[in-house]
């Protein structure tokens, strides 16, 4: 088997988050063993200062007594000296082997205590050496492999991550739960600031749930005005798109539910949107839908299984974007469904209005609790092939007259958008007619619409500006469709005929 030695890396390599946890982690067992070991050595000198101790308290005594008889020797010598004769040699014999039994004792202690001693030295020792663990080991491995082995492996190796001493006093734990986002709060990732938070307010604080004893959804339902909403503006990324919310749904809850209207919407028996999870029915299925009139349409009807996990959960983040194709559906960044216009939404700024209801249509509870609302733009979030997403392309028609311009430089300005605009207004006049071409460029981005005056003129474009610019045609989005097909039917009221080469 070849061994493959390990290179420096380059100097401006950096590691990933996940490669940075990892070194943090292994950092931080590191100051656990030296903590260990450090541990280790103060409670071995403890057990040797106990033992020390614990030895003088046991030879004192006898000690004393040995120098309380040197010491009273001389005093007690002329007054013993009559008595010795007649005491007999017994009385001196048994003086002289009580001595030489303390003098044994005496030496056994002393022996005992040193061998003890010398333990307890070696046990020192062996706590102050650092503990070569598996990791130090294979380090080592790797080292000598390096040196000795003449290939070089393309395999780049970690780069040790230095910790601060203030990192290095924290925890594992808190080093793996360091970027967890709070169940009241969103996360960072989201980037939500260009908006407002619809809950909780001023006067409003802790969670919403919906009442206790109520029996119609309306009764005691969360109400919230999405304001400044324009359509144009969403269709393309510019204005007020995005709705957040952050809620918790228990493991025992059935079902909830969050319904979009426009204003006048009779209590909400017309809806553009409505989101309702139900857990145990059929296995647990998300159900998308709108209402007309009192009337339910025809549902989108979508397996939980096949969206991340929505009851029993901490905190579950739902984002729901309007565009000019529908509403599409994010849960904690999963693309789970799209529900496409179904009715024309009114053109300029107009207000839509949120509900999340108290019980379903026949008086049956609703059970959820509401963190955190939240309303205002973000980019579109609806990008790559969406042809696995349900609810996806159920009307899908190429754009007649709008072509998608791709490829540009990436603007950030309002007035680097002006220039960009005019500049594309210029290059594609005569492909307008009269009244010039109409242009749609997002801010934040790299691509531009444009619209021709009739669909020969949008041909003409395609091949005459190509050398100039990377464009194809527009796939139509259900809002235009849905204001052709108006345009279509005030004309045939007034008996005229309306085709695709007209401007709307």
């Amino acid at each position: 088997m070849q061994k493959h030695s390990l290179v420096p890396l380059a100097e401006d390599f950096e590691p990933t988050q996940e490669e940075e946890l990892l070194l943090g982690m292994y950092e931080t067992i590191k100051t656990y063993e030296r903590q260990a070991a450090r541990l280790k050595e103060e409670a071995a000198r403890q057990k040797l200062a106990a033992k020390d101790a614990e030895f003088q308290q046991k030879i004192a005594p006898k000690r004393k007594r040995r120098k309380h008889k040197v010491a009273s020797a001389g005093d007690e010598a002329n007054a013993t000296a009559n008595n010795e004769s007649d005491l007999g040699s017994n009385e001196e014999l048994s003086d002289e082997d009580e001595d030489q039994d303390e003098e044994i004792d005496a030496q056994t202690i002393h022996d005992r205590r040193e061998a003890k001693l010398t333990a307890l030295r070696e046990e020192v020792q062996e706590a102050k050496q650092p503990k070569e663990t598996e990791a130090d080991a294979l380090r080592a491995q790797h080292l000598a492999t390096a040196t000795d082995s003449a290939e070089v492996s393309t395999v780049p190796s970690l780069k040790r991550k230095k910790m601060e001493p203030a990192e290095q006093t924290k925890s594992l734990i808190a080093n793996l739960t360091a970027s967890a986002t709070p169940p009241h709060d969103f996360s960072e990732k989201l980037e939500l600031k260009r908006g407002v938070t619809l809950y909780p307010t001023d006067k409003e604080q802790g969670r919403w749930a919906p009442p206790d004893g109520v029996m119609a959804p309306n009764n005691g339902a969360f109400l919230a005005t999405l304001e400044d909403f324009d359509m144009a503006k969403a269709q393309d990324g510019t204005g007020n798109n995005t709705l957040a919310i952050r809620f918790n749904a228990p493991l025992d809850s059935k079902r909830f539910s969050i319904n979009i209207a426009q204003t006048g919407n009779d209590d909400f028996n017309s809806v553009l949107f409505h989101f309702n999870p139900r857990q145990h029915e059929r296995g647990g299925q998300l159900v998308v839908n709108d209402k007309q009139e009192g009337i339910w349409g025809q549902a989108i009807q979508i397996p939980l299984s096949q969206c991340p996990l929505l009851f029993g959960q901490t905190a579950v983040t739902l984002v729901i974007q309007i565009n000019g194709d529908g509403f599409d559906v994010f849960l904690d960044n999963k693309h789970c469904a799209r529900w496409e216009h179904r009715k024309e939404l009114p053109a300029g700024s107009s207000p839509l209005v949120v509900q999340f209801p108290s019980t379903d249509d026949y008086g049956s509870p609703e059970n959820w609790s509401v963190y955190k609302v939240w309303w205002g733009n973000m980019p579109i979030m609806a990008k790559g092939d969406l042809s696995s997403v349900a609810g996806v392309n159920i009307y899908n028609s190429m754009h007649p007259r709008k072509l998608f311009i791709s490829s540009l430089s990436k603007i950030y300005s309002e007035q680097e958008v002006d220039v960009r605009r005019a500049e594309l207004e210029r290059a594609f006049r005569k492909y307008g007619g009269d009244r010039g071409v109409e242009c749609i460029v997002p801010t934040n981005s790299t691509y531009a619409f444009v619209e021709m005056e009739s669909e020969r003129q949008a041909d003409l474009a395609l091949s005459e500006m190509a050398p100039q610019y990377r464009m194809n045609r527009a796939r139509r989005s259900r809002h235009e469709a849905l204001q052709e097909e108006r345009a279509a039917a005030e004309a045939a009221k007034q008996g005229k005929t309306k085709t695709t080469t007209d401007w709307d």
